[in-house]
């Protein structure tokens, strides 16, 4: 029988930390919504239980994806550069949490997949590998998925070029398309303005 209330975040909060006791690192209540964070070491571990346990009972992976901590803040950010978030759904119980994991090495990222867990994260990870790369332990086809095959690096990284590093085009001596590197000038762009307080007589 499923749930028709939804249960009160602090609910949720309560239930999540019981599970999962010392495996979660942090369980945050904000804008109605719970995070957890666990270690990469405990990501599995902890996702199976938050879909198994009886208070949780998380069925559905709505989504996963990746994140680049490098730039967060204005550039104040001090810890692990990537992570991967997800977030989960309970039918029965009603109710949602989301769960991240730190990447370990920020110069070869990876975690575990839960693909095992939840056979939706499949493409989700493929997309977080070919966008942010990524890499997860046990996927069993692990591939880029969005950008063309020939593709180099990562196009979500924050210190990925917004023109890239090559460009496409039909050559029609070869009678074939071909890469070269990216012929765009780089332009000027006008710097973020941080106005004083009440510029222009605004409260």
């Amino acid at each position: 029988m499923q749930a028709t209330v939804s249960p009160t975040p602090e609910t949720v909060r309560d239930a999540v930390v019981a599970a999962l006791g010392e495996r979660a690192r942090s369980v945050t209540l904000r804008l109605g919504e719970v995070t957890v964070v666990v270690a990469a070491k405990d990501y599995h571990e902890a996702a199976r239980i938050l879909r198994d346990a009886p208070g949780c009972r998380f069925e559905q992976l709505m989504d996963l994806c990746g994140v680049d901590y490098s730039e967060y803040g204005m550039g104040s950010w001090e810890g692990l550069r990537y992570a991967v978030t997800s977030h989960l759904l309970s039918v029965s119980l009603n109710q949602r949490v989301r769960i991240r994991v730190f990447c370990p090495d920020d110069d070869l990222p990876v975690v575990d997949s839960v693909t095992d867990l939840w056979s939706a994260a499949n493409w989700f990870e493929r997309e977080a590998f070919d966008l942010y790369g990524i890499v997860f332990e046990g996927h069993s086809d692990l591939r880029r998925i969005l950008t063309d095959y020939g593709f180099i690096g990562h196009p979500f990284r924050k210190d990925f070029p917004v023109s890239g590093h090559v460009e496409m085009r039909y050559d029609p001596e070869r009678k074939r398309v071909v890469y070269q590197p990216v012929t765009i000038e780089p332009r000027e762009i006008t710097p973020r303005i941080i106005r004083e307080e009440k510029y222009g007589g605004l409260q």
